[in-house]
């Protein structure tokens, strides 16, 4: 498996993720920005992302359900708020109905996502901010390092396929 570092820091309210994989970034790119890459690797399995919109540009937005095997779906709306093909997005991400509509009291995270070319592979650098305290230990408590570790390593088995 590729390295990966994963720290949180519950007092400044962030988590920082490193990742290589073993793929160029217009692929590693791509993984991260369209809907059908995306939902093949997004979420641990046996859930699955299921895109309602994707509007890729700056002040557009991802919603998203996260299906269970038993029918179960709960709803996300990813903001973008920065984007620079290739090298970085930014989007501030939020539990949601099926509208979009924010869920109250739910976490909000902050995502600065950097892509970086080495040689033929990719490091992404993903800095994830909160407003608050109750945000990030949320985020901790429900599962998110094991569960967006896994996300991870589905997509470097996907891009592992793309490649062959």
């Amino acid at each position: 498996m590729t390295n990966m570092i994963f720290e949180k820091d519950l007092a400044a309210k962030k988590i920082h993720v490193v990742r290589e994989f073993n793929a160029p970034v217009e692929k590693v790119w791509r993984a991260w920005t369209e809907p059908a890459l995306l939902e093949k690797w997004w979420g641990p399995k046996p859930w699955v992302a299921k895109t309602k919109s994707m509007d890729f540009t700056v002040g557009g937005a991802w919603l998203y359900a996260m299906e269970g095997p038993e029918g179960q779906k709960h709803w996300s709306y990813v903001k973008f708020t920065t984007i620079e093909k290739e090298s970085k997005f930014a989007t501030d991400a939020m539990f949601s109905d099926e509208e979009g509509n924010t869920l109250p009291g739910a976490p909000v995270s902050h995502w600065d996502n950097k892509f970086m070319a080495e040689g033929n592979k990719t490091k992404v650098v993903i800095d994830l901010s909160f407003d608050n305290d109750a945000d990030i230990k949320m985020l901790v408590e429900m599962g998110f390092e094991g569960g967006f570790t896994i996300g991870l390593n589905q997509l470097e088995e996907l891009l592992a396929i793309e490649q062959a």
